[in-house]
Parts: structure tokens; sequence; C-alpha cells
């Protein structure tokens, strides 16, 4: 009994520092130079963990942004 207690404990930390991989989608909502709202965008992630679904949505993010003449605004959930 006494040899499973770090066995276990060692498998409860492997299971602490595992990432959780899920699916994400990121909302982008677009306004152009005049404040008038565009039709918004959502698209999906799969299996990324948290961190790596925040950097795609902020990197969709610059790429629906146009030369000025609009401004995204997207975020995960």
């Amino acid at each position: 009994m006494k040899k499973m207690i770090p066995v276990a404990a060692v498998a409860v930390l492997a299971l602490m520092f595992t990432s959780c991989k899920k699916d994400y989608k990121c909302n982008c909502t677009i306004v152009d130079a005049s404040g008038a709202p565009l039709p918004g965008i959502t698209y999906g992630i799969q299996k990324s963990s948290k961190k790596d679904a925040k950097s795609s949505c902020d990197a969709a993010q610059t790429t629906y942004t146009v030369a000025g003449a609009s401004t995204a605004s997207c975020s995960i959930n």
C-alpha cells in the first residue's frame, strides 16, 4: 500500500500538467470606417489548447482588418 501512494501522486501530477485540447469558436465582429457593423465571421478551431486557439483567433483579427477601412475584433468562446 505504501508503494502505491508515490505512484498515485506521480499520476495525479502528470494529469495536472497535461493540457486539455478541445474545440473552440472564434467570433469576429467587423466595423467599417464609418462605424457601421459588417457581417460577422465565426469559425471553429478544433482540438486546440486555449492558448493556441487564442493565438489563432488573434491572427484572424489582423487578417480581417483591411487597411484602415474596417476594424475587426475577435475573441474565442
